[in-house]
């Protein structure tokens, strides 16, 4: 627990920094094994008898889990220990429901065990990013509910009027989530561990990819960003290089990143008019990404001696300026896909545990 005392009052807040500690705990324990499957199907690509003929640990089965354990097990926990921890701070209140959080952190963790489990069987719907069967759908969306309910009610119940930035992308991420998870596990159940899709055919793959383009979006960067905006400030002691940059920043790029999802369904029998749109919206999201890379890293202007301090943040920012770049055309979308967002998120994400140490074990307070 940490206490902050107001300057211009004598309110006392004691924070939780519990829940954001186990999360972080977490993180490095998801990390550890979402890399190491990652390493052992990685094997498997040049020595196929290292699934030691077992079906479940099978190439087909484990990559799924991999991929499921990287973005939701470990970036997932990590996200969700930097919104609590920032929360806090920019609301300059405890968050609102001590028990909402441990149900949040619990629940989450038992996700991610039944994903383990129910993978490597092979119960699987066999969507990219949508794999989990329709019980595990359930309970990812109640807890996401849990989670949603602790956030607004902390953000009610705050002392800071006004909303910073990083707020707004934690919002962007919350809502957006609910609404895409929603849509694309539409499913008529029939039996425990089977369900039809409710959509079909073209429709099908089109929201798919509205789906997963946008898990990478509002699962992958709008809340990393958010963390971004908190502690790089903090970091180097000195505000955001421009708060206007920040919110033209968030809009454009909330409005622009979500209607790009059909650039991975180019050359297919998506209507040709969907695929322009896909790309073209691509292209549009240069300037968002790049706007909120240099407001990153102008931020270090004049400060370039804490620099050290930073190094994974300002990686990552550097990083999402390269996959901005990268992100627009047909032959290196699958390398960016898989290097560019997810190196700005491992980047700023290596940084939170190595910033928390800091803070939790030698008492240094941002």
């Amino acid at each position: 627990m940490t206490t902050d005392r107001a300057p211009t009052s004598t309110l006392s807040i004691t924070y939780d920094d519990n829940t954001p500690r186990l999360f972080l705990i977490a993180t490095v324990v998801w990390g550890i094994v979402s890399m190491a499957v990652g390493a052992l199907i990685a094997s498997q690509l040049n020595y196929w008898r290292l699934n030691f003929d077992m079906e479940w640990l099978s190439f087909g089965r484990l990559r799924p889990l991999h991929t499921n354990a990287a973005i939701f097990a470990f970036v997932g926990n990590m996200m969700f220990a930097g919104i609590y921890y920032s929360t806090q701070r920019l609301c300059r209140v405890r968050t609102a429901s001590d028990l909402l959080s441990k149900i949040h952190f619990w629940g989450w963790q038992a996700i991610i065990v039944a994903a383990a489990v129910s993978l490597p069987l092979g119960y699987t719907r066999g969507k990219e990013y949508a794999e989990l069967i329709w019980p595990i759908n359930l309970l990812v969306v109640f807890i996401w509910v849990v989670f949603a309910i602790n956030f607004f009610w902390t953000l009610k119940k705050r002392n800071e009027p006004s909303l910073y930035v990083a707020l707004w992308f934690y919002i962007a991420t919350i809502i957006t989530v609910a609404m895409l998870y929603i849509v694309n596990h539409l499913q008529i159940p029939t039996g425990l561990l089977h369900a039809y899709p409710v959509f079909g055919g073209v429709q099908d793959a089109l929201v798919q990819w509205w789906y997963g383009h946008n898990a990478v979006a509002f699962f992958l960067t709008t809340p990393i960003l958010g963390i971004m905006y908190y502690f790089l400030p903090k970091a180097v002691d000195r505000p955001v290089y421009s708060y206007r940059l920040s919110i033209v920043h968030f809009w454009s790029l909330v409005f622009i990143y979500i209607w790009a999802g059909p650039h991975h369904l180019l050359n297919t029998d998506l209507p040709k008019w969907l695929q322009m749109v896909g790309m073209w919206f691509s292209l549009m999201l240069w300037a968002p990404s790049w706007g909120g890379m240099l407001n990153g890293l102008l931020t270090l202007r004049g400060a370039w001696d804490k620099l050290r301090t930073v190094t994974w943040t300002s990686r990552a920012g550097a990083d999402y300026a390269v996959e901005a770049s990268a992100d627009f055309n047909v032959w290196i979308e699958l390398d960016d896909g898989v290097i560019g967002e997810p190196e700005e998120t491992s980047f700023t994400e290596s940084g939170i545990p190595a910033e928390a140490r800091e803070r939790y074990y030698r008492v240094r307070q941002l």
